[in-house]
């Protein structure tokens, strides 16, 4: 069974940014699309960003402009960059692939 290990996560001030990993024990990137999704304190979990075989992505509106989503196959690494943050993304973001979820990282955004 694959393993993803998601990283990057840490405490923030607003307006700033954070680049989260998501690292695969294998190669199935290539395979399968990757979704980050984020639950924040006493809420669903939901989708923020994705890509897919081919490349292309889709972004929540809440993160749109701001986040970018990236792959490198060499590494089986999906990346999230996040940039602009707000207190609202604080959540723990975990990332999915082919049914398989890392044990997520958490994101705190605060002055």
């Amino acid at each position: 069974q694959v393993q993803l290990a998601e990283s990057g996560g840490g405490l923030v001030q607003p307006g700033g940014s954070l680049r989260l990993s998501c690292a695969a024990s294998g190669s199935i990137f290539s395979i399968y699309a990757v979704v980050w999704y984020r639950q924040a304190a006493g809420r669903q979990r939901g989708a923020v960003a994705a890509i897919d075989r081919g490349g292309s992505t889709e972004y929540a509106d809440s993160v749109k402009g701001r986040f970018t989503i990236s792959r490198d196959s060499a590494k089986n690494t999906v990346y999230l960059e996040m940039n602009s943050l707000r207190p609202e993304d604080t959540a723990v973001y975990y990332c999915k692939c082919g049914g398989n979820w890392g044990q997520g990282t958490q994101v705190t955004v605060s002055s």
